[in-house]
């Protein structure tokens, strides 16, 4: 009997240490991963600046801004650093026109704000530069308007990361381009030739804060290491959960699946970006381009 009662103390002692070294061991796992989770945020904040912060804050207001004028200080300032941004061959290939006339501001883009900054592909100071100087400078080609782009697109973020860093918000829009595009030849006085309007910047300060900021996608299908390849099906259904997960902010409604859809983007493709029509004739678009003078025709 007293043996027994022995070998059962033994047995439930033995238990109970290899039950606390168990846990001590969970809990060392737990604690080394508690500190790795630490260490790894630590040194995130170590390499983030307010620069990363200041981008990592940006945000779209969709017209909501509150009639408070901006500084002109603060103006100049989004507008001197605006021209920072890199442009090929340091020729600031764009214009920009600054609009504070909310009503203009209106019937340009839709939107109402505390200035507005419209971007311009535009040529026409260097051709002038050129022909001061006894020089022709003929920017007629498609490589002339996709640099040009390049470089007003550069422009337009560099000023909305400008104006993020001193309190305003933005909303960056190309519903310019909607409806009767003539009018911004007319509102604005733009040069016929050599010059379109690319992009619009309205600077202000929002009504409301947003319920929530915007995702995005950061891996499977943007980033690609030493060389690109073709999307698996694994990674696509990974894309196409993501838009779904309504707690990212990614997909640009909130009900989607209430109108039927299985996924997000099953909405996206058959509703917001559903496939055109092929045209009839020559698009808007595709004139002004041509009388702007970057289409190159096939001379006979």
């Amino acid at each position: 009997m007293g043996k027994r009662l022995f070998r059962r103390n033994f047995i439930k002692k033995g238990l109970t240490l290899l039950s606390g070294i168990f846990f001590l061991g969970t809990g060392t796992k737990n604690l080394q991963a508690q500190n790795q989770s630490s260490k790894k945020s630590s040194q995130d904040d170590k390499l983030t600046n307010d620069t990363i912060r200041t981008i990592k804050s940006l945000r779209t207001i969709h017209g909501n801004f509150t009639s408070q004028d901006i500084p002109d200080s603060n103006l100049q300032i989004i507008l001197d650093s605006t021209v920072r941004a890199a442009n090929s061959s340091n020729m600031q290939t764009y214009s920009i026109v600054v609009v504070k006339d909310r009503d203009k501001m209106n019937k340009l883009g839709g939107y109402k704000a505390s200035v507005m900054l419209v971007y311009c592909v535009d040529y026409n100071r260097l051709k002038a530069s050129a022909k001061s100087l006894g020089h022709s400078y003929c920017p007629d080609t498609m490589t002339h308007f996709v640099t040009g782009s390049i470089n007003t697109g550069l422009a337009v973020q560099t000023a909305a990361i400008a104006a993020k860093s001193l309190g305003l918000d933005y909303l960056i829009t190309n519903g310019i381009h909607r409806g009767n595009m003539d009018r911004i030849w007319e509102i604005l006085d733009l040069p016929k030739e050599h010059c379109f309007p690319l992009i619009a910047l309205y600077l202000g300060y929002p009504t409301k804060e947003p319920d929530s900021k915007k995702g995005r996608l950061k891996n499977t299908g943007i980033f690609y290491h030493e060389k690109y390849h073709t999307l698996t099906k694994d990674e696509l259904d990974e894309i196409t959960s993501l838009y779904d997960d309504k707690a990212r902010h990614i997909s640009l409604n909130q009900d989607w699946d209430q109108k039927g859809h299985k996924h997000y983007l099953d909405w996206l493709f058959t509703t917001w970006a559903r496939k055109p029509k092929p045209a009839d004739s020559e698009t808007q678009m595709f004139k002004i381009l041509k009388r702007s003078g970057f289409v190159e025709l096939q001379k006979s």
